[in-house]
């Protein structure tokens, strides 16, 4: 499947592949989940109306509500809407005809949107997670929870964050590929526009922060399935978790402000009429956040038993980072003074954001300081400081919507009403959040508070409901313009100078009537077919009237249902996981020896076949689905003329392999690092884990001999060998199958002994880390079972020996990984 039907049909939005709908679906989808979260806001706000709560709410329902409210606007609406304006306008402003992997990109949005149903579902499946949305051990497992939370609700709201925390990291895997490697002729990395200097930054935290993410809520998962003991422990699980939590927390934080900073440099220049000034300062300053964003997660852990020294070490690198967000805010301030401002609606968006933003940031200096966040810590100071940060994005984040709508929709907007909509907007804001400064000594995610601080209570919930009433306002307005408002002009606004607006609003299919090009300072479109003949170069105007006109170089694929089959299935084994609990819990009580510390309720959670089913069910659809996405035939050609520094010596495949390692090692670093965090915490030497030393010794050699047969195979493909080919990679195969038997031995050998991964804090590490490991030996094998069944079908990779590379890449990764876990497991 190639051709897209047409846009009213809602097959086109079921198997589209093509940036611009992905990123249509994301926003549309991001917004949904907005009003989810909104509406649970107003909720628990009308339950705060007066001191000791409404009785609206009962006491778990409160902090499910609190929790999922966190959840949705943290993760499933101020990631995926930035990433709904990325989808749509990076490959334009870099000059692209699309990303470098189509179909992932339409596979990581089916994941998101599965993701949020799933976290929808849990309400309805005996209570969604109701222990904070930052998910504090012990909170987080289930013997300091309800029976409900051991069932499906509280399992699913994880399950939901593994599958949306995978969508990341496919979103970032194709978005680096596409803009280090696809980036039209002569526009180098220093001159791409800053919406996408902002998004390149943001998904560079991403590839590594939603890594450690993936990290802990798989382990907390499998805590909650299996009931292994990684969070459930005295012997610093509830720090371990800060650390992995907050090591992703707190470049969250940036990574959901940097799109909304984009947005407003690009709304400032378009309306002040002059380009941004400092603007490699500006740069600079951004990638320095970007990388001190990793170095100052601990100011969350002020009132843990870390010491001193170390606590002002990461005070000053706390205060440190607020430095270069100065010399950004100045570049603003000053951009604005030195131009003529037109206060339109996108603009007093941004305008009121960058007010927004700089009182969040003054009252975060306060709790960078540790004597005053002894104070501040679990306040609403802390609400209020975290929301003016946060939801100042938002404000950006909707001007963006306002900003890019005529090129999006064709249409324009009335002015009058998007105007009365900020006004609402900003009023309800501050209505809202500032009264949380005063009432700071409230404690946060709780309803009882003083009544001293009731007044300011009721206001903030008057406010709640004014921004609610503006965004209303913002959805009547844009609904009016797509409805009946006047065609846009290719470009509305005056002094706009990035790629998308020169072309038609919205924009074909393909983006371009010719190959762009900035080889000559500014924007051209070059017929390639023509150039070699007459130079075949349109410039400026002449060049965005004939944008309509299609030039195909080389057909590219638009449709696929395959990743929306995927992401199907997937949901489903997922939603089949949540339930397990009830099975694993029978078999704990069965096999547990006394003095284990495994703490369980005293009501065995109630089983349900519908579960087991849904799992079956699941795996049987991904066998199915994967297996036809890998047959399908789907032509994304790579640019032929394009800038890739500082990767230009390899194609876009390879590189996409390069990156998605580079999060696996995040991911393994955060389990490792668990092993020996925990190992330490404990007493190094206090290990009573027995490892058959032999049998571990024995897997490496087979490992490394398997990585051995990997490289044969590649040189057999590039030799044209069929039959060493399908040799070398039957022997890889072969030999991982005597890898997982001995694994498989050594489990059997450690149950026998009657010990389980539930049997203690060391049975937990060496079965998950293990298994982990395993878990990505089984994913290989998988793969190479498919190259071979594709060399015998149709003589694959004879041609084309580069998928052997990459596998190859893959394989040898899990070799190495292997490399460090034997000495750790068997040896120490």
């Amino acid at each position: 499947m190639s051709d897209l039907p047409p846009k009213r049909s809602i097959k086109r939005w079921l198997v589209t592949t093509n940036h611009k709908d992905v990123g249509v679906l994301y926003l549309g989808t991001a917004l949904f989940f907005l009003l989810f979260g909104g509406v649970l806001a107003l909720i628990f706000r009308a339950h705060l109306w007066k001191a000791g709560g409404t009785g609206l709410l009962s006491n778990d329902q409160y902090y499910q509500a609190v929790t999922g409210h966190g959840l949705l606007m943290v993760f499933w609406f101020l990631s995926p809407i930035a990433s709904g304006f990325a989808n749509y306008f990076v490959p334009l402003q870099i000059g692209a005809k699309d990303l470098a992997f189509p179909r992932l990109n339409a596979l990581s949005y089916w994941f998101y949107l599965f993701s949020g149903v799933l976290m929808g579902l849990s309400f309805f499946q005996g209570g969604s997670f109701s222990g904070g949305w930052t998910m504090y051990s012990p909170l987080n497992v289930p013997m300091y929870n309800s029976v409900m939370e051991v069932t499906a609700g509280g399992n699913m709201t994880i399950l939901a964050l593994v599958l949306f925390t995978i969508s990341i990291t496919m979103g970032t895997v194709n978005f680096l590929t596409t803009m280090h490697r696809s980036r039209a002729e002569g526009l180098g990395l220093w001159n791409i526009p800053m919406f996408s200097w902002s998004w390149l930054l943001t998904i560079w935290m991403m590839l590594f922060a939603f890594a450690a993410l993936l990290a802990a809520v798989l382990l907390l998962s499998i805590d909650r399935i299996f009931l292994t003991q990684y969070f459930a422990t005295n012997e610093g699980s509830s720090l371990m978790w800060a650390h992995v939590f907050w090591f992703f927390g707190h470049p969250e934080v940036y990574i959901v402000f940097f799109p909304a900073l984009g947005i407003m440099f690009e709304t400032f220049q378009t309306f002040t009429g002059r380009r941004l000034v400092g603007r490699k300062w500006v740069i600079i300053a951004m990638v320095l956040v970007a990388v001190q964003s990793f170095l100052v997660w601990m100011h969350h852990m002020f009132l843990s038993t870390i010491n001193l020294p170390i606590k002002t070490l990461f005070m000053a690198t706390t205060i440190g980072i607020s430095l270069p967000f100065d010399l950004m805010v100045f570049a603003l301030i000053y951009t604005m003074v030195k131009g003529r401002v037109r206060f339109t609606t996108p603009f007093l968006f941004s305008l009121g954001a960058l007010l927004l933003f700089i009182l969040g940031g003054i009252t975060g200096v306060f709790l960078g300081a540790v004597v005053l966040d002894y104070e501040f810590r679990g306040t609403y100071w802390v609400v209020a400081h975290f929301h003016y940060v946060m939801v100042s994005g938002v404000t950006a984040l909707v001007g963006g919507l306002y900003y890019w709508w005529p090129k999006i929709t064709g249409k324009m907007y009335s002015e009058k009403l998007g105007k009365l909509s900020f006004a609402v907007y900003f009023l309800g804001f501050n209505l809202l959040y500032f009264p949380m400064f005063l009432a700071w000594e409230t404690p946060r995610r709780v309803f009882h508070y003083p009544e001293g601080t009731q007044v300011y209570h009721q206001l903030a919930t008057v406010g709640a409901f004014v921004l609610g009433l503006s965004f209303l306002l913002v959805f009547f307005t844009l609904g009016k313009s797509l409805v009946s408002g006047p065609d846009a002009p290719d470009n509305p606004w005056t002094f706009s100078r990035t790629a998308e607006w020169a072309i038609p609003s919205p924009p074909p299919l393909e983006n371009w009537p010719d190959r762009p090009s900035y080889a000559s300072g500014k924007l051209e479109f070059v017929d390639d077919a023509a150039a070699a003949t007459d130079g075949g170069v349109a410039h400026g105007k002449e060049a965005a009237g004939t944008a309509a006109v299609s030039h195909e170089e080389e057909h590219a694929d638009h449709a696929s249902i395959w990743p929306f089959g995927i992401g199907v299935a997937t949901a489903t084994f997922f939603l089949g996981l949540s339930g397990m609990s009830p099975y694993v819990y029978s078999f704990v009580t069965e096999h547990m020896h006394a003095g284990e510390f495994v703490t369980l309720s005293d009501s065995a959670p109630a089983k349900s076949i519908v579960y087991p089913a849904l799992t079956a069910i699941g795996i049987g659809l991904l066998a199915v689905t994967l297996f036809q996405f890998g047959r399908e035939q789907f032509d994304a050609p790579e640019m032929a003329v394009a800038e890739r520094w500082p990767f230009g010596g390899i194609n876009n495949e390879k590189l996409g392999v390069w990156f998605f390692l580079a999060s696996d090692v995040v991911v393994f670093g955060a389990a490792i690092g668990a092993y020996i965090f925990m190992r330490i915490h404990g007493g190094w030497h206090n290990w009573h884990l027995d490892s058959i030393t032999m049998a571990g010794l024995f897997n490496t050699y087979v490992l490394l001999t398997s990585s051995f047969a990997v490289v044969m195979a590649h040189v057999m493909a590039e030799r044209g060998n069929k039959k060493g080919l399908l040799a070398s990679l039957g022997v890889t195969v072969l030999l991982g199958f005597v890898f997982m038997g001995v694994k498989a031995f050594e489990y059997s050998s450690k149950f026998a002994d009657g010990h389980y991964w539930f049997s203690g804090i060391e049975y937990s590490l060496y079965f998950v880390t293990t298994g982990l490991h395993a878990l990505h030996v089984i994913l290989g094998l998988l793969i190479a079972l498919f190259m071979i069944y594709r060399i015998v079908s149709i003589d694959a990779y004879l041609e084309d020996h580069m998928p052997v590379e990459y596998f190859g890449l893959y394989w040898h990764f899990v070799d190495i990984v292997w490399v460090f876990l034997f000495p750790l497991f068997y040896l120490m």
